[in-house]
């Protein structure tokens, strides 16, 4: 049954549907398995399949692990990581990958502590060689550098991935592979009771990882007051979203679910406004990937210009208010 260089990732869910991140890592798991001469399997938890086995076989998938029943509905760390330990030491993977989201972050450290192995956390680039071995990359020293981290020793290696870090590979419903349910032997009572569920408000606002033009600001905006132009600039746009360095989220000029950077999202819209902000790599492992990056800033050193498309010596806070002007008697 063991195949112990197979890449394993382990899907997520909400309200019973795939998050895009799976299917990214999957693309990613795809490569890494085709280079290493492997299998690239998903490990599905939740309440029903409902045809989600076979959208992840047709972006990649050898086969689907399945861990199905009415008491994986909701997620809950103890009765998922009692299955997932189970399912591992079952079939002995060589790989193992996370979601870095909130739910995998919680997760993924109990798998790894459970099975005694390492964990490589919120990584942002993957390499395998023959043997198996995966090289795990993420930021290290406050995003000042990247370090390599490998586990030579125990199994399986484990890792968590950020949203839009890798591609997913496009559907191909002709794909075909196999789906295996699994039967946990030795199940576990939850010691807390979900009584009652409600939805974070987000007062109307599209999140940033889902938008196509952001709109984001540094320490270089000043004061929360010149922040708030911010808003005014993404709202002239359909999927448009305000954003915020490290800097401003301490500034508390924007809550830090908008915050882009290592300690923060990764994304990649099409359009990436950075204003008044200087460029740490803190910040750019979050952004250097966009479509086009067009930065502001009054220094004409700052390092955010290495990675912008388009680069403006000024102050931020005196052109924003110009450019809304200016896109508003564009658009009448």
């Amino acid at each position: 049954m063991a195949n112990e260089k197979a890449v394993w990732v382990v899907a997520q869910l909400e309200e019973g549907k795939l998050l895009g991140v799976t299917f990214e890592l999957l693309g990613k798991a795809r490569e890494l398995a085709e280079q290493a001469g492997t299998t690239a399997d998903v490990v599905l938890i939740g309440e029903k399949d409902d045809g989600l086995s076979a959208r992840c076989i047709a972006r990649g998938a050898d086969t689907v692990y399945t861990i199905l029943g009415p008491e994986y509905k909701e997620y809950d760390v103890e009765v998922y990581t009692n299955a997932l330990c189970a399912l591992i030491k079952e079939y002995r993977p060589g790989t193992v990958m996370f979601c870095a989201t909130i739910d995998g972050r919680d997760f993924a450290p109990r798998v790894a502590a459970r099975l005694q192995t390492g964990l490589c956390a919120d990584c942002t680039g993957l390499d395998i060689d023959a043997g198996g071995l995966v090289k795990w990359t993420r930021p290290a020293m406050g995003g000042n550098l990247y370090g390599t981290i490998v586990c030579n020793e125990h199994r399986p290696q484990m890792g968590s991935i950020r949203p839009k870090i890798f591609e997913p590979l496009p559907e191909d419903t002709s794909r075909q592979g196999a789906v295996k349910a699994f039967e946990v032997e030795h199940k576990v009572t939850p010691r807390v009771e979900l009584l009652q569920k409600e939805a974070l408000s987000t007062e109307g606002k599209l999140k940033i990882e889902d938008a196509e033009v952001i709109v984001a600001g540094g320490r270089g905006m000043g004061s929360v007051e010149n922040f708030k132009a911010l808003e005014d600039l993404a709202a002239l746009f359909e999927k448009g979203a305000v954003a915020g360095s490290r800097a401003a989220v301490d500034e508390k000029w924007v809550d830090h679910a908008s915050q882009v950077g290592q300690s923060g999202k990764t994304v990649k819209p099409d359009v990436y406004f950075a204003f008044g902000i200087s460029g740490a790599m803190q910040h750019t492992s979050g952004m250097k990937d966009s479509g086009l990056i067009i930065a502001v800033n009054k220094d004409a050193d700052a390092p955010i210009f290495q990675f912008s498309h388009i680069g403006v010596v000024g102050d931020a806070r005196k052109i924003v208010p110009l450019l809304v002007e200016k896109l508003k008697d564009l658009k009448k």
